[in-house]
């Protein structure tokens, strides 16, 4: 059934079961999910197109999807199913999505961020959600602590967006936060700092995985001849850096600034004069890095920079404190959640200074429960995406591609049972929806003996 839009003088006002903030991996995935329950479906993106930090930012990787492992004879073994993998089958469908590659202990695969907004278009097409790119949320509405809907500015006007659900996947928590619901910035303010990531073309990949191996991580000879070339016709932040051979003939996707302000600082995306100093120094070291890879490593010395993200990539920046919390130990010990709606492998990434931290978890998953996608306090609203209730160490790991479809898919799902059952989000069980996400092709299985219980 279409959502009901009412054309005004001052701009547009829609009614719907379930509204969604942001198209990113959450955002698509709980879009999309929660249309095929047969609910009325809207979805409210900045952009012209959906993909978040992984489009926009170019992250280019869908990572989290493999076991992490010491074993030499090991080959990729996928441990997150659901919609993660109807995704990855789109992209490859259409040629979007190269094989598993090396990272470090894992192994990650890397899109075409172009496929990737046309995989996205087809399911939202599909599904019947209602889209309104190019549209910024500014304000929610609210009764009393019961969230009925956003305010989003678009050229046309106003749009008065109403919903039964809201569903926050802004990445930022925006929603969280024009409500003044709970939220907490990383580890007491300091968050990761952003990095503005980079394809560079003309590259002989050939010739260049020959000579520095398999693994999209650099070894350790390319980091030392940054340390030595970093101030000595150079600018190198950063160290310790990753190169991914793309989809694309004689391309390589470049994960390897450090971006942070004029004066040294460590930049939050939250504040607008961080986010600016970020755009001018990620172009800034765009342009160092690339020309260092011309001047110094084999394969690159007819290279020349295609493309950058639409905007820095952002680690991390404003999370909705939700009923429960992802810990630090429960990603370190691989903890498993009797209410566990989805599942990671992936190792804790912090990025700071000069040479990132990656703390890996080996042969093992991790799950995170329900209760970090329903706010402290606060109705008619969820959260999902990168801005989960977890801590900093914590988020450092689930905040990755795999992981935020697999959000999305169980909070599309919360969702359209608490519209169709005239629940409150906070009211399902995290152990009823593992079992519907199960049934929906999740491969969550029963929760363990060892399954923590809420």
């Amino acid at each position: 059934m279409p959502i009901t839009a009412v054309d005004c003088r001052e701009g547009l006002a829609i009614s719907t079961d379930v509204l969604v903030v942001g198209a990113g991996a959450a955002g698509v995935a709980a879009a999309v999910t929660a249309a095929r329950q047969g609910m009325k479906v809207g979805l409210i993106e900045r952009y012209g197109f959906c993909g978040g930090g992984a489009v926009a930012g170019l992250s280019g990787t869908i990572c989290g999807m493999y076991l992490a492992t010491d074993r030499p004879d090991a080959t990729p073994q996928k441990a997150v199913f659901g919609f993660t993998d109807e995704f990855v089958r789109l992209l490859e469908s259409r040629g979007g999505l190269g094989p598993p590659v090396k990272y470090g202990k894992t192994y990650t695969r890397v899109h075409d961020h172009l496929v990737w907004r046309e995989a996205a278009d087809h399911l939202l097409h599909e599904s019947g959600v209602h889209v309104f790119f190019h549209s910024v949320v500014t304000d929610v509405l609210l009764d009393g602590d019961k969230v009925e809907g956003v305010l989003a500015y678009t050229k046309q006007g106003k749009l008065e967006a109403r919903a039964s659900i809201t569903i926050d996947a802004s990445g930022d928590a925006d929603v969280i936060a024009m409500a003044n619901f709970p939220s907490f910035i990383g580890e007491n303010g300091r968050v990761q700092n952003p990095t503005m990531i980079f394809r560079l073309a003309g590259v002989d990949t050939e010739r260049f995985v020959h000579e520095y191996g398999e693994d999209t991580i650099m070894p350790e000879r390319v980091t030392e001849l940054i340390k030595a070339k970093n101030g000595h016709g150079y600018a190198l932040p950063r160290s310790k850096i990753w190169l991914f051979s793309t989809p694309r003939p004689g391309e390589l996707l470049c994960n390897c600034t450090r971006v942070i302000g004029p004066d040294g600082r460590e930049l939050n995306p939250l504040f607008a004069a961080d986010f600016t100093d970020a755009e001018f120094e990620g172009r800034r070291q765009m342009r160092e890095y690339a020309r260092f890879f011309r001047d110094h490593l084999v394969g690159c010395e007819s290279s020349f920079v295609d493309d950058t993200g639409t905007q820095v990539g952002v680690r991390q920046t404003r999370q909705g404190l939700g009923a429960r919390k992802l810990m630090n130990h429960d990603v370190i010990e691989g903890r498993k959640f009797a209410d566990g709606i989805a599942r990671s492998p992936w190792p804790i990434e912090l990025h700071s200074g000069s040479k990132p931290r990656v703390e890996w978890l080996l042969d093992d998953v991790y799950e995170v429960p329900y209760g970090c996608f329903v706010p402290e306090r606060g109705e008619n609203l969820l959260f999902a995406g990168r801005c989960l209730s977890a801590e900093h160490e914590a988020v450092a790991s689930a905040r990755v591609t795999a992981q935020c479809f697999s959000y999305g898919h169980a909070i599309g799902h919360a969702a359209a049972i608490a519209v169709r059952d005239r629940m409150r989000p906070r009211e399902i069980r995290g152990e009823d929806l593992r079992m519907v996400l199960n049934r929906d092709g999740a491969q969550l299985g029963a929760p363990s003996a060892a399954a923590v219980t809420a």
